[in-house]
């Protein structure tokens, strides 16, 4: 299997550079595990599927927790048939994509349950994609259904749903997203948006 992320990281600030650098260093623990790749556009991180979200999750707190400002846009992806397979990418977990889609949901609202703080508040966007699957609509209404419980959920919007809480939830909840809900084997992609201390904080 193949899974990552293609990731950026606004800061809303003058001194952005200084920002950027010091949030890419918290992923300096993830290093032995993940191919990371830096260019003009975005940063790829490529490894175990359960590790994106924390990655991610840690750079993004790292950033605004400065009190600037901050916005990550990042595409997710696994099990994209147009990609190799790669060793890096294996999980140590089994996060019962097979099993009924009730007991996923009970198990992806226990985890979001269990996940730190970071103190560091946040909203987020993003949309779900299950591709490669007959029943991907049910997949999405289970997934919504989970987020609807998980504590984080803020209101479906067009396109999209929006969650807003800790960073800790907020994104283990997407991770439980990106992990539990699709077919097994199946290509499923996730789009997101996370902000932290933005000026308007309302709609």
């Amino acid at each position: 299997m193949f899974s990552g992320a293609q990731l950026s990281l606004y800061p809303m600030c003058d001194d952005f550079v200084a920002v950027i650098l010091e949030a890419v260093d918290a992923l300096e623990p993830y290093r032995p595990r993940f191919r990371i790749e830096t260019d003009d556009v975005s940063t790829l991180i490529v490894g175990p599927p359960e590790e994106i979200f924390p990655a991610m999750r840690d750079l993004f707190a790292s950033a605004a927790g400065t009190g600037v400002h901050c916005v990550l846009s990042a595409a997710v992806s696994r099990g994209c048939p147009g990609e190799p397979d790669d060793e890096i990418c294996t999980s140590s977990a089994d996060f019962g994509t097979a099993a009924p889609l009730d007991e996923r949901i009970a198990a992806a609202r226990e985890a979001v349950a269990k996940a730190g703080m970071t103190g560091v508040e946040v909203a987020a966007q993003f949309s779900l994609y299950p591709l490669g699957g007959s029943h991907h609509m049910d997949e999405i209404y289970g997934c919504i259904d989970f987020l609807k419980s998980s504590g984080v959920f803020e209101k479906s919007k067009n396109f999209c749903t929006k969650l807003r809480g800790d960073a800790g939830p907020v994104f283990a909840a997407l991770s439980e997203a990106f992990l539990r809900f699709g077919a097994p084997n199946g290509h499923v992609a996730l789009d997101l948006t996370v902000s932290a201390n933005s000026p308007t904080k309302i709609g």
